[in-house]
């Protein structure tokens, strides 16, 4: 959510924001909002003028009755009647006046970065960078549901009957390679200064909308049915919930923190989720990074965590690639955004596995997350970014890690968490 002083001191740049993520149809909004601002203040100002009115002319019953002039001070107490009515009005004016400005400013996006391309949607995203040489090997790989299947790693069938597609059974070495994965992640950010957490799996409303944009929250969040619950569909949500309301001070920065949790998501709008895969699915673990940080350090500490999604999966011999975001392709609340995708043998191609996402003050703005500076209380810039997000990272580790017999190599790292196995068969 933007600043109110800023939208009102600079339309044009918001609606030219507006414009750059293709969103035209909500320019009509920026000046809806600075209409209903002006009426909110010139409430606001009448409201301020009736009640130093009503104090002064409270004193003036106290000497009126002192003065035995009973009469007059009853006129006088009809006049604070009147202008206490009046009163109510107004304030009832600015209730209704500031929870329709806040509903339109919950939707105008967020101001990005310079440095963003401009593009309709992600057909428009950026190559930035490559780390390692793709390579496809010289025998056929397989999908990747046949390679688990082969291992004996995977029940789809079973998922289905007892929750429907999009769910799975992971079992035996698989299902221990995905902890595996997960552990080291786990330990690869802590050796990187992070604070391990495990977060609460469930948010109350006011954290959902704080930390995510309406569209997002209806595409992904489900719901608990008769409380005000939501499952999270990453950790980040709770991560960043956790501050709402706070103040912290400044020799608290930067907050970094890497927390682990299952991610459940409707995935509304994927045209279907497929029968046989664990690309896209309603369930997931994920290991992710957080960072609350002072605003002139967010794009450092931007660069440095999608940096170290890459050095993760380069450490597995995993080829990847950085595809910055273009304004189209940006949720609401970003200000930049890099995905770092994965290379597919067998598809030919990368495919995401991770995403990196500055936010600028938007989810501190919408939290009430404070900080006490030398020089008065300033809001922090958030980022969050995803270390490893197996099953779907599953789906590269074993096309990049297979052999022609059907066996996958365990790379030195995952080597202890596995056992001291250096091969699955």
């Amino acid at each position: 959510m933007l600043d109110m002083n800023f939208v009102r001191n600079n339309p044009d740049v918001v609606k030219e924001n507006i414009k750059k993520k293709f969103q035209d149809e909500k320019l009509v909004l920026v000046d809806e909002v600075l209409e209903m601002d002006k009426q909110f203040r010139a409430a606001k100002t009448q409201g301020d003028t009736l009640r130093g009115q009503r104090k002064s002319i409270s004193k003036q019953i106290g000497m009126l009755m002192g003065q035995g002039k009973k009469e007059e001070a009853e006129q006088t107490k009809a006049q604070v009647g009147e202008i206490a009515k009046k009163l109510e009005e107004l304030e009832q004016l600015e209730e209704e006046l500031s929870a329709k400005i806040k509903e339109r400013m919950m939707v105008i996006p967020n101001i990005i970065d310079d440095s963003v391309p401009i593009g309709k949607d992600d057909s428009e995203n950026v190559e930035v960078e490559r780390f390692g040489e793709p390579a496809v090997p010289d025998f056929e790989v397989p999908y990747h549901i046949d390679i688990m299947e082969k291992l004996n790693g995977v029940d789809l069938d079973s998922a289905r009957k007892t929750s429907g597609n999009g769910f799975y059974y992971l079992k035996g070495d698989i299902a221990r390679l995905h902890s595996a994965i997960l552990s080291y992640a786990r330990d690869f950010m802590i050796d990187r200064g992070f604070t391990y957490y495990i977060p609460p799996f469930m948010i109350r409303s006011d954290v959902v909308t704080g930390v995510m944009s309406f569209a997002e929250m209806e595409n992904m969040m489900y719901k608990i049915e008769g409380e005000d619950l939501y499952l999270i569909g990453t950790s980040e949500h709770s991560m960043i919930g956790k501050f709402i309301d706070t103040i912290l001070e400044e020799k608290e920065l930067p907050q970094t923190l890497t927390s682990y949790s299952p991610c459940f998501r409707k995935e509304v709008g994927a045209h279907g989720i497929e029968e046989r895969g664990v690309y896209r699915i309603h369930q997931f673990e994920k290991q992710e990074m957080i960072v609350v940080c002072k605003p002139e350090e967010s794009m450092d500490w931007f660069k440095k965590l999608y940096s170290y999604t890459v050095d993760f999966f380069r450490s597995l011999d995993i080829p990847v690639r950085t595809l910055e975001c273009c304004s189209g392709d940006l949720a609401d609340l970003k200000v930049k955004s890099i995905d770092v995708e994965a290379w597919s043998p067998r598809q030919k191609k990368y495919f995401e596995v991770g995403s990196c996402s500055n936010l600028g003050d938007a989810q501190a703005r919408r939290l009430g997350i404070r900080v006490k500076g030398e020089k008065g209380n300033y809001i922090p810039h958030t980022l969050n970014n995803t270390v490893v997000a197996p099953p779907r990272m599953l789906i590269a580790f074993l096309e990049n890690n297979l052999n022609e017999d059907g066996s996958v190599n365990i790379p030195k790292p995952l080597q202890m968490y596995m056992g001291g196995k250096e091969l699955i068969k």
